[in-house]
């Protein structure tokens, strides 16, 4: 290993050190699934090491790991042949009378949940990740007219999905 792979290589340990939390967090918000995140998280992480050697450019690192975590998520849910968990039968569980705040935001999730994969991510990248336009094109693989149409597209039918729960 040269000093340049030896540097990008402590550059992304670092990098996965300081987001690992977000990496897993993202992941679940997929699978609805301890394990299953943390094996979701594992495979992008073992083919990103895999690949790190091909990455260019370094300050392009975030996006281009991104890319490979959501698309890891996305095979994990294709392999399974399902959806997670759906998140309103983990809300069952939860006890009456949740305060309103509480219940709204759980909504909104099992809304989020509901979306195409394609718009779930879009949002998830922007609300949870808070990704730029910009990044979240590079993590997509699509241009940013699109990412911002997909945006437009999913926030359209979450309020049209909330509204309707609200009724």
């Amino acid at each position: 290993m040269n000093n340049t792979d030896s540097q990008l290589h402590s550059e992304f340990v670092q990098f996965v050190t300081e987001r690992q939390n977000d990496f897993y967090r993202l992941a679940f918000r997929y699978t609805h699934d301890q394990q299953a995140a943390l094996d979701v998280v594992q495979e992008a992480l073992e083919k990103a090491l895999r690949g790190l050697g091909g990455l260019r450019q370094p300050e392009y690192m975030k996006t281009w790991f991104y890319r490979i975590l959501v698309n890891e998520s996305l095979t994990y849910l294709r392999r399974c042949k399902k959806e997670a968990l759906p998140l309103a039968e983990a809300l069952e569980a939860l006890p009456a009378g949740l305060p309103p705040d509480v219940a709204q935001t759980l909504d909104l999730h099992a809304a989020i949940d509901a979306l195409e994969p394609k718009l779930k991510t879009v949002v998830m990248l922007r609300f949870f990740e808070d990704m730029k336009f910009a990044e979240i094109s590079e993590a997509t693989g699509v241009n940013i007219n699109t990412v911002k149409s997909r945006l437009s597209a999913a926030l359209r039918r979450l309020r049209l999905s909330l509204e309707e729960g609200s009724l």
